[in-house]
């Protein structure tokens, strides 16, 4: 085996055609942040962007992207942001560990969201991607909702009603070429309101979010879904496309307009476009409330650290390990994941 370290943007048309075929022979593998366009796009935006590529023989059996985090110490490429990580490969595909980590001139590599089928690391903690399974059409997915929260179904078409006789007729657009700035602005609201840091507000970010909505082939686009009133936009959402999956990623509403849940009316607008288009699933992301009430399915993923003996392995544990038990106490005690959200909450007021 060899593995070569490079640059995602410096990979050539054989490398590229090579990824891509397999993720199609994966599907675990199909989420759009383990496309070669992602990894590029980041790659453009980024200097520390790279990826392995890992040979054996004269063939290339696999692909890891990844990003600097200490040194020798690695974590997947855009790790902030994206919500499936792991290893690219063929199904054949089997390597060590420690030859996997060695051939990339790390000694650790930390992960929060790996994807299956990585046997080569080991999870620490389980964690549940909810989904919107499309496998059934928009028929089946509205049948699933009307039967497991006919509550909700009937108060989202209810104000759906509603705000069309208070304001007027709606009209959706799948994948709209205007009010991507309004969708920012109410996501960075939104970020504030809940005390969480702004993603939209790192300079990386919005032009990674600039440089995918250039985007648009077969392989992967990015569609920014517009919910509107006449020329007014109320919600919006956009996401990565790619293997028929989309990866939800920013989805945000006018908060003036709460009141008729337009998020939710979108929601539904969404579902129906994506179908339509013959997508298979759209990943929402981890679990969260009113996830569990607008998600018919599922999908596992990990957390964890890989690391081989060494100096600076040992470094890194003693620089990270207090964090991460920290973090874990808190996500697992209800009490202190509560005080630590209303305290989040109360400095994104302030």
């Amino acid at each position: 085996m060899k593995i070569d370290v490079i640059r995602p943007r410096d990979l050539g048309e054989p490398e590229l055609s090579a990824w891509r075929s397999m993720r199609r022979a994966s599907p675990h593998l199909a989420s759009p942040w383990l496309a070669p366009e992602f990894a590029q796009a980041v790659s453009a935006v980024r200097d520390d962007a790279r990826v392995a590529v890992i040979w054996e023989n004269t063939e290339i059996a696999g692909f890891l992207p990844f990003e600097p985090c200490g040194p020798r110490a690695g974590r997947p490429l855009a790790a902030w942001i994206t919500l499936a990580q792991g290893v690219v490969h063929r199904p054949d595909f089997e390597v060590k560990r420690g030859d996997l980590l060695k051939g990339c001139g790390l000694d650790v590599f930390e992960f929060e969201y790996l994807v299956g089928g990585q046997p080569w690391f080991t999870s620490e903690e389980n964690r549940t991607a909810m989904l919107l399974d499309l496998e059934s059409g928009y028929d089946g997915y509205i049948k699933f909702f009307r039967e497991t929260s006919p509550k909700s179904y009937k108060t989202i078409t209810y104000k759906e009603r509603k705000l069309q006789r208070d304001l007027g007729p709606l009209t959706y657009e799948y994948a709209s070429n205007d009010h991507f700035g309004t969708l920012l602005r109410w996501k960075s609201d939104q970020y504030r309101r809940i005390g969480r840091a702004d993603r939209t507000a790192e300079p990386w970010v919005a032009a990674l979010a600039e440089r995918l909505r250039d985007i648009q082939t077969p392989e992967f686009s990015a569609p920014l879904s517009v919910l509107s009133i006449g020329d007014r936009p109320i919600a919006a959402h956009f996401g990565l496309v790619s293997e028929g999956v989309m990866a939800g990623w920013f989805p945000a509403y006018d908060p003036s307009l709460g009141s008729y849940s337009p998020g939710l009316i979108h929601h539904l607008r969404l579902v129906e476009a994506a179908a339509s288009h013959g997508l298979r699933h759209i990943d929402t992301g981890t679990a969260g409330d009113y996830k569990q009430t607008i998600c018919n399915g599922t999908l596992p993923l990990s957390e964890g650290v890989a690391a081989r003996p060494s100096a600076a392995s040992a470094l890194h544990w003693l620089r990270t390990a207090p964090a991460r038990k920290v973090k874990k106490t808190i996500v697992e005690s209800p009490r202190l994941h509560a005080l630590a959200d209303r305290a989040l909450k109360a400095r994104g007021r302030s």
